[in-house]
């Protein structure tokens, strides 16, 4: 189902209009669920990290043991062929995908054969920069390595997190601050966290449980520049709910302001406008 509209996907070699069907029943991956994609954004004829995106997705394609012909170059530049359809001020999603389709040992184990591929592009409009999200907890933790594949952004992950976004709005809050086994903070439902405290920011350290996000990354690097601060390091809710600021970090809206943290109140604060500020003075830069 399209989270967006003015589709456009590239599969087997060439770019379709619409939302073009790309698996077969029999498919590995319709099957079993070997499915990985990322997701890069192209906003005002700028498409920052769109690289470093295209080439996680093989990594976790490999990381699902599947075997994808295309190099993280090669889809880099398929996907900006697409992009130059679209008007310059499009806001679009950009989605890279791969899944298994050829069974191995027991029909469990993927093939040693090439994985499916497409691309899907999407118009999805950027979130207003002062539209902002309440978290709240949930039962439901981060899974660990040894349990399951948390160092790719694999499709079979995503249920877990559905299941933290129902409990978040059933109690009537957008989103949940997710802890991990160890019931350290890892990230919300959707996207990498940021907290700041007397100027200083802070931030779960990557331990296996969560993707080091592209985005968050890029972020660290930019304030760490500015000369702000960045701590990496083991948190809990209790800092959450002392901090003076909280923001979280992901592709589809790069900074999205945190307003409430059950029942605890931040202001949209200096800090995360400034984070704003950076990451896309960072992408109309050669940097990018």
């Amino acid at each position: 189902m399209a989270v967006g509209t003015n589709i456009k996907t590239y599969f087997q070699g060439a770019w379709h209009d619409g939302n073009v069907p790309i698996m077969s029943a029999a498919d590995h991956g319709a099957w079993l669920g070997t499915t990985v994609f990322d997701g890069a954004r192209y906003v005002d004829g700028l498409a920052p990290d769109l690289l470093a995106h295209c080439e996680r997705v093989v990594r976790s394609a490999k990381a699902l043991m599947l075997h994808p012909k295309q190099t993280g170059q090669e889809i880099f530049e398929i996907a900006w062929e697409g992009l130059k359809l679209y008007p310059k001020g499009t806001p679009v999603y950009v989605r890279p995908m791969l899944w298994g389709i050829d069974g191995g040992a027991y029909g469990i184990l993927p093939a040693e054969t090439e994985a499916g591929f497409c691309i899907c592009l999407e118009e999805v409009p950027m979130a207003a920069p002062e539209a902002g999200v309440r978290l709240t907890t949930t039962r439901f933790h981060r899974p660990i390595l040894t349990d399951a594949v948390c160092d790719a952004k694999a499709g079979c992950l995503y249920p877990n997190n559905a299941r933290m976004l129902a409990e978040a709005k059933a109690k009537g809050y957008d989103n949940a601050l997710v802890l991990d086994a160890l019931g350290n903070v890892a990230e919300s439902a959707t996207a990498n966290v940021f907290m700041v405290r007397d100027g200083v920011v802070f931030t779960p350290i990557p331990n296996g449980t969560f993707l080091n996000g592209i985005t968050r990354q890029r972020h660290i690097v930019n304030l760490r520049a500015d000369g702000t601060e960045v701590v990496e390091t083991v948190l809990g809710f209790q800092d959450f709910r002392e901090a003076d600021e909280v923001f979280l970090s992901g592709n589809l809206n790069k900074v999205t302001p945190v307003l409430e943290f059950d029942g605890t109140h931040y202001q949209h604060g200096p800090v995360t406008s400034r984070v704003r500020q950076l990451y896309w003075d960072w992408a109309q830069s050669d940097a990018a």
